[in-house]
C-alpha cells in the first residue's frame, strides 16, 4: 500500500503537467498563426484557437497516462523534495558576492583594455 502512495500523482506533477499543456497551447497558437500568414491569407483566430486547445489537450492527456512520463515527472517531484534550498540570507549574501566580483572583473578587464590601447597606440604610433 505504501509503494502506491509514493507513486501516486501529486500537486506538483498536476501543476507541471498543466503548465506544460498551457505553454504548449500557446506555442501551437502563435505558430500556427505565424505559419498560416507566412504562406496564406490567417484564418479565424478561433479556428487556430481551437485547433491548438484540442491538440494542447489531447497531447497533454496523453503524455499524463503515458507510464514512462508520469514515473519520470513522479521522480523529478520527489526528488525536488529532498533539496535544500538556500535562506533569504544566503540569497542575498551570494548576490552581493557575485556582483561584487562582477565590477572586480569589469575594473581589470578595463584596465587590461586601457593598457592594451596604450601599447598598440605606441607600436603602431
Amino acid at each position: 500500500m505504501a509503494q502506491q502512495q509514493d507513486n501516486a500523482p501529486n500537486k506538483p506533477v498536476h501543476l507541471m503537467f498543466f503548465g506544460g499543456g498551457l505553454l504548449f497551447f500557446y506555442l501551437l497558437t502563435w505558430t500556427a498563426d505565424w505559419i498560416w500568414g507566412y504562406f496564406t491569407r490567417t484564418p479565424s483566430e478561433l479556428y487556430i484557437t481551437l485547433g491548438s486547445a484540442v491538440v494542447a489537450i489531447v497531447v497533454g492527456v496523453s503524455m499524463y497516462r503515458n507510464v514512462t512520463v508520469n514515473t519520470l515527472a513522479n521522480e523529478v517531484a520527489a526528488e525536488l523534495k529532498k533539496v535544500t534550498w538556500p535562506t533569504g540570507k544566503e540569497v542575498k549574501v551570494a548576490t552581493v558576492v557575485v556582483v561584487v566580483m562582477a565590477i572586480i572583473s569589469a575594473l581589470i578587464l578595463g584596465l587590461f583594455d586601457a593598457v592594451w590601447s596604450a601599447v598598440t597606440r605606441l607600436i603602431y604610433g
